[in-house]
C-alpha cells in the first residue's frame, strides 16, 4: 500500500478530520473478498490522485470503534471526509471511474 495511509483510532483525527484535502476511507477486514478485490482500485486512485486526495484503510477488526462510530455494517464501505465531514458513502465494491469523479469534484 505505497500512497494509502492506515488509519487507527489514535490517527483518525489527523489523518481524516484535520486534512486538508478529501480523504477516501475504505472500511475492510482481512477476510473480505469484495474488500480484498478494492485493493488494487484503491492503489491506483492514491497514485492518480496524490496531492490532490488522500485514500485510507481502517481494518474493522482492529479499529471496530472507528466501524461502530461510523456504523459500518457492511464492507467495504468506502467514506469520503472533506472539511472534517463526512460527504459521501459507497458500499460495496466501485469502480475506480465512479470514485475518481467524486474526489476530483471534491478537490
Amino acid at each position: 500500500m505505497s500512497n494509502i495511509v492506515k488509519v487507527t483510532q489514535e490517527t483518525f483525527r489527523t489523518e481524516v478530520v484535520e486534512s486538508d484535502q478529501p480523504v477516501l476511507v475504505d472500511f475492510w477486514a482481512e477476510w473480505c473478498g469484495p474488500c480484498k478485490r478494492m485493493d488494487p482500485v484503491l492503489e491506483e486512485l492514491a497514485t492518480d490522485l496524490d496531492g490532490t486526495a488522500k485514500v485510507a484503510k481502517v481494518n474493522v477488526d482492529e479499529q471496530r470503534m472507528l466501524a461502530a462510530m461510523f456504523q459500518v455494517m457492511s464492507i467495504p464501505a468506502l467514506m469520503v471526509f472533506k472539511d472534517g465531514k463526512k460527504v459521501a458513502e459507497f458500499k460495496g465494491v466501485k469502480s475506480k471511474e465512479e470514485l475518481k469523479e467524486k474526489l476530483e469534484e471534491l478537490a
